[in-house]
């Protein structure tokens, strides 16, 4: 994605004043914006057009956003936002481990959507950027970049999501050091943790789970007591 160009923006919610007054705001910045109230017009759209982010609503009708978001994330690395009324760590996790880049609870500024926007757009641009060349060839895995990828040595294929890509991604990306929550959370999703939260455990979990990592005695990922996680690996980079 070339952020020189403008950025096409689709913002899906069924609340007609919402959809209104976020395009009108997006579009202020400079930004492409189209609008859909459901599932069904978000798919139309994405079939005619180019987009580079999808602000999605969590409670549609019909379809919810966590099983577009799902469904987004098994045919494409689309960047979503999601937006929703519901603020229970749950929820939000759930949102996470569909695949959503991001997720902002409303009522929200603005202001604040338009800075997670931009975040996930370079995250987005920078990880595009190096897809083009690499993979990252670890143990007896490969990550590629290009198609996101897991590859055991004998020829199995992982599936990951998206929001699994990126923490194994950045893990690689810094083998032999640790990493604390605060620090994966900002490498992953562009935001700050809270004390409660443990999505980037969960996430380290079934990252753990899909490397054959045994849980109570892991040696690619490892816990340091005080300090995060230790990917313990020779990375290279072809």
């Amino acid at each position: 994605m070339n952020l020189s160009a403008q950025p096409h923006i689709l913002v899906v919610d069924d609340d007609t004043d919402i959809r209104s007054l976020l395009a009108d705001y997006l579009a202020q910045q400079g930004w492409h914006i189209s609008t859909a109230a459901n599932g069904a017009e978000m798919r139309a759209l994405l079939e005619r057009e180019t987009v580079e982010l999808v602000v999605l609503d969590l409670t549609l009708p019909g379809e919810d956003g966590l099983a577009l978001c799902r469904d987004l994330r098994a045919r494409s690395a689309l960047p979503v936002i999601m937006l929703t009324a519901r603020s229970a760590p749950l929820d939000r996790i759930l949102g996470l481990e569909m695949g959503a880049d991001d997720y902002l609870c409303k009522p929200f500024e603005p202001r604040e959507l338009v800075a997670r926007i931009r975040s996930v757009l370079r995250r987005s641009a920078g990880a595009s950027t190096l897809e083009h060349a690499q993979r990252l060839v670890f143990g007896d895995w490969t990550l590629n970049l290009v198609d996101h990828q897991l590859q055991r040595r004998d020829g199995v294929v992982v599936a990951l999501s998206g929001g699994e890509f990126r923490l194994l991604k950045v893990l690689l990306e810094h083998p032999n050091r640790p990493l604390d929550r605060d620090q994966l959370l900002s490498l992953t999703q562009g935001r700050d943790g809270d004390p409660f939260d443990r999505s980037i455990d969960l996430a380290i979990s079934r990252l753990r789970q899909k490397l054959g990592d045994d849980a109570r005695a892991p040696q690619l990922i490892k816990t340091l007591r005080n300090e995060g996680y230790l990917l313990t690996a020779l990375v290279q980079k072809k």
